[in-house]
């Protein structure tokens, strides 16, 4: 049971998430070394808030993730903190961000719960995103 669910004080839980977001107007900026960042930061900040990153890939235009949170955290909450710090951080480190960019992240996302297809299934969408 230890691998399939987690479990706070008190819940018992498995919420995997595959969330799609864009930057604003989808420019493709996601490159090089703001990839190289963003990803490091999106692994920092999922160790500070708890939440496990199962997979992750950066296109110049949009980021996929795959990702496992607590509920009562809620998933909503885990993406205002990733847009929000990596916006502030990435704007500030590359100006060319805040040149062509109002914001860096639209307001929307794509969200879907991982349950209907097998997690191996989807592990291997994410991971190949680059090759489609």
């Amino acid at each position: 049971m230890k691998n399939k669910f987690k479990y706070n004080k008190n819940i018992v839980y498995s919420c995997k998430y595959h969330v799609v977001w864009c930057p604003k107007y989808r420019r493709p900026v996601l490159i090089e070394e703001v990839e190289v960042k963003l990803k490091e930061l999106l692994y920092q900040i999922a160790e500070d808030i708890q939440v496990k990153i199962l997979e992750l890939e950066v296109m110049p235009d949009h980021v996929h993730l795959l990702c496992e949170c607590d509920p009562q955290f809620g998933i909503h909450r885990v993406l205002k903190r990733f847009k929000g710090a990596t916006s502030r951080y990435l704007r500030e480190q590359f100006p060319h961000l805040k040149s062509r960019l109002p914001t860096l992240w639209t307001n929307s996302y794509f969200l879907s719960t991982v349950g209907g297809a097998p997690l191996e299934t989807i592990k291997r969408y994410v991971q190949n995103q680059k090759e489609v």
